[in-house]
């Protein structure tokens, strides 16, 4: 090649240069954000982070847990449904229980049965069989007094015709019938003096010991079935139908670890947040009558004015929002909570997180 065509090659080379370095050096125009960032609407404002709650009159949402363990066999609820105190959520296999239930349930029947059969008597038909005895005792002393007189009137008119064997025998008798119409009277006082009062304290302390066992089993039978605490709406249930569940909780698959089979929170007219604020900025959080705070939602321009409920005063380590146990340094935080009524068209639900900005009117 001659030098003419290594010119021409080096200077379309360097005019390649040129053009990809002013190309890649250009910047595209940043594109505008989706909503505005969050920011301090007061001139000395305190931030903190925040969860969205239930607005209850105290503590958080109810978290449900059963009383007893049993595998599930209804699931009578679905998530975000309004409920009345005392509706049941979920029911639990309750064969066994059922069953002991009602055993015991039928010995308390027979302890009572057995102590209105005592309070009953005495029985008419037994004091006529009673009675009945004293009067064939009587006839029995009768036929024997009748025969000792005939015999002794009998031996004073003629001694040698009657024996004295003879006599004394019917003397036995009479002393015997006697006797036998004392033992009928005294039955007869017996049967209608009516049960002993010792026997009747007795049945109706096993009657009233065996009514409380069956009524515990039943009240233990009650605790299979899980029902709502409060007025509410159901948030979360966390048990399926065959799922194994018991006083710790049920299995989640996701968290992997034991969480309530249900959680219930107030309706949602309202509802809470509750901030954490920062220990070191405590001292810059205002009065209760002059503090006043705005909401704002992540992922929107929104911003909801909050209005005060209450400080919880406890400071704890912050480990409500991470779920982390352990934490390198122990930052503790002051609960602050607050309410507001829940915006028409706004898609808000207890457990998200929110930005506060606390100031001071």
């Amino acid at each position: 090649m001659n030098n003419r065509v290594w010119f021409g090659l080096s200077g379309a080379g360097v005019l390649i240069a040129c053009v990809g370095a002013l190309v890649f050096a250009r910047q595209a125009a940043p594109q505008a954000p989706a909503f505005s960032p969050a920011s301090d609407p007061y001139a000395s404002g305190i931030f903190a982070n925040g969860i969205i709650e239930s607005d209850q009159g105290s503590g958080q949402n109810v978290n449900l847990y059963p009383e007893v363990a049993g595998t599930v066999t209804r699931v009578l609820v679905a998530e975000g449904q309004r409920v009345d105190k005392g509706a049941p959520l979920l029911s639990l296999d309750d064969t066994v229980q059922r069953a002991l239930a009602a055993q015991q349930r039928s010995q308390a029947d027979a302890a009572l049965a057995g102590l209105q059969e005592l309070r009953a008597q005495p029985r008419r038909e037994i004091l006529r069989v009673a009675e009945a005895q004293v009067r064939l005792a009587e006839s029995g002393v009768k036929t024997a007094h009748d025969q000792y007189s005939k015999l002794k009137a009998l031996s004073q008119l003629d001694p040698g015709s009657v024996s004295q064997d003879v006599l004394d025998n019917a003397s036995n008798a009479l002393a015997s019938a006697a006797a036998a119409l004392d033992v009928a009277r005294r039955q007869y006082e017996l049967t209608g003096a009516g049960a002993w009062s010792y026997d009747l304290r007795n049945q109706e302390l096993q009657a009233r010991a065996l009514d409380r066992s069956a009524a515990a089993a039943e009240a233990l039978l009650e605790k299979y079935t899980i029902r709502a605490p409060v007025d509410g709406v159901v948030l979360s249930v966390t048990a399926a139908v065959g799922s194994y569940v018991s006083p710790q909780g049920a299995y989640g698959s996701y968290t992997q670890s034991l969480d309530p089979v249900a959680v219930v929170g107030a309706p949602q007219e309202w509802l809470g947040v509750r901030c954490y604020v920062d220990e070191i900025l405590l001292q810059r959080l205002p009065a209760p009558a002059r503090l006043k705070a705005q909401m704002s939602v992540r992922g929107t321009a929104t911003k909801v004015p909050l209005e005060f409920v209450r400080v919880q005063p406890y400071v704890s380590p912050k480990i409500e929002l991470s779920a982390q146990r352990q934490e390198r340094v122990d930052v503790r935080v002051l609960p602050v909570i607050f309410r507001f009524r829940r915006p028409d068209g706004l898609k808000l639900y207890p457990g998200q997180q929110v930005d506060v900005y606390i100031g001071e009117e």
